[in-house]
Formats: structure tokens, sequence, C-alpha cells
């Protein structure tokens, strides 16, 4: 009503303001009735040449356009300045994903939007559904079937198993299946305690065994126990990547892998500034890895 009665204002016609508008002249003439009850007074009068606004209507004018514009720039996407950027950037990740994606990912947010602070939680995956419906976090790192239902989500990168021990490690140059099992394991257990993971799942189907001797919460405690000890360990091949005193091969039994996921709310699906910095963690995240 208020776009109608600027058009009006500014054409001094209904058939000409309803030509702007893209409006039938009935239109136009109806919502006219409509604002001069609401505003108790005619606004506009029969003139020679069309209509001719009252005194009302002309004090109007200034505050209509005023508002108008407002609203408008209320609905023009704002521009965002990576440079310029100052807000809290809520990531939820395991010990895994802080080192593989969350690390990198902070060094590039650095160079390009350096006055946007990180605060990172950990994975609990009871709880980030509520998290980013709070604005808690606003990227969490997930695995497909952890992922809750109903969030928008992309898939960073797909993960294999490799297996880790100290670089002379008796067994380094050559580890055979019967070799692989013989020897004590480490694992992590993100909830503590757990003695069975995905490798034992894998040799349970070939009919063998394997013994973990150590299961710890951490991947980076393991990989200080792996230089440490004679202990081995099936571990995701990204973690090993750059890690001194290590080496890694190729499991002598299939282990499935998994496939990595940013996912994050409907409330920030449209927001420029969390928009770009998905896109910038897209960009340096799930760049592929040769195997």
């Amino acid at each position: 009503m208020l776009k109608t009665l600027d058009a009006l204002l500014d054409e001094c016609s209904v058939t000409r303001a309803a030509e702007r508008l893209a409006l039938t002249q009935p239109a136009v003439s109806g919502m006219l009735a409509r604002l001069r009850d609401s505003f108790d007074d005619p606004l506009f009068v029969r003139a020679q040449r069309g209509v001719a606004p009252t005194p009302r209507a002309l004090e109007l004018a200034g505050p209509i356009k005023q508002i108008l514009s407002q609203a408008e720039a209320l609905l023009r996407p704002p521009i965002f300045d990576p440079a310029k950027a100052s807000f809290t950037l809520g990531l939820a990740a395991t010990d895994y994903a802080l080192q593989a994606i969350v690390a990198p990912f902070i060094a590039a947010l650095r160079r390009r939007a350096p006055g946007i602070t990180v605060a990172v939680r950990p994975m609990e995956d009871d709880r980030v559904l509520t998290q980013l419906e709070r604005g808690e976090v606003d990227i969490a790192f997930m695995t497909p079937d952890t992922a809750p239902p109903d969030l928008y989500g992309r898939r960073l990168f797909d993960e294999r198993y490799v297996c880790a021990m100290r670089s002379d490690h008796p067994d380094a140059a050559d580890l055979s299946l019967d070799r692989f099992c013989a020897l004590d394991h480490a694992l992590v257990s993100y909830s503590g305690g757990a003695f069975f993971g995905v490798t034992d799942a894998a040799l349970d189907k070939i009919g063998r065994r394997r013994r973990v001797a150590v299961s710890v919460t951490s991947f980076l405690v393991l990989l200080e126990v792996l230089r440490t000890t004679d202990l081995i360990a099936v571990a995701p091949r990204r973690l090993l990547s750059e890690v001194d005193g290590l080496i890694f091969q190729t499991p002598p039994i299939e282990i499935p892998g998994f496939a990595k996921l940013a996912v994050w709310h409907e409330r920030t699906h449209r927001d420029p500034a969390r928009a770009w910095v998905r896109d910038l963690l897209f960009q340096v995240g799930a760049d592929p890895m040769t195997p």
C-alpha cells in the first residue's frame, strides 16, 4: 500500500501508477480507498490531468520514501568483506577432524579474515543438532551415519585407513596378515575404554583376531604412543600425511574407510558471512588426496 501511495505521489495518475506497479487500475483504486481509510484523508482528488495530492499526502511523501528505502535496504543482501569481518565462528570437531580439517582451515582463514575468531567445541553427536539450532556451532564435521537429518551438508573427502608404526619398527619392511594379528595394537576410542573397532569387525569376517593392548581417547596421543613403542595402529591416512618418526603401509586386510562431511543448519544457510566461510572450507578441506 505504501508503494502504491509512493507511485501515486510521483505519477499523479492512477493509470501511470498502475503501469509502474504492474497492477490493474481497479487494484490501484482499491488500495487508494484503503489508504484513505487508514490516513482518514482523501489523499488525492480529481484534477484536469489525473489526480492531485492533498496537503496530507504531500506531508507523507518524504517519510514514505524513507520507509521504502529502509525496507529495500533490509531486503538487499549485505556485502561481505572478509578483511573487515569480525564475529565468532563455532566449529564442532573430533580430535581427528581438528588435525585433518580444522588446523589447515584456520591457517587459511587467518590469512584472509584475521578478524574472525574461531571457537572449536568437542564433537558430541547427541548435542550437535541443539548446538546448531542455538547458534553455538556454525559447522560440524561428521560422517554420513552420524549426521542428523534435515541439515545442509557437503562431502569434504573420503578417508581410508592405513597401518602405522614407528619408522624403525622391526616389522616395518613387511607386514603379513599373520604378523599383523600377532602384534599388539593401539586404537582410539572417543568414549574411552573400547578395545574393538572397524579393524576388528573386518577381521571377524575372515575368522581372525588381533590383540588391542592400548585404548586412548586422542589421535594425538596415539601418534606419540606409536613413536615410543612397538605397538602398531590402524589409523586414518590423512592423520599421518606429515608425521615425523612414523611410517604407514596398506593393511593386509581390507578395512572400509569413511566419508567426512561438513554440516550446517538452515539458520545460517543464507548468511553471507557463513556462506563465505563454508566456501573457504571447501577449498581447503575438500582437496583430493592421492591414495
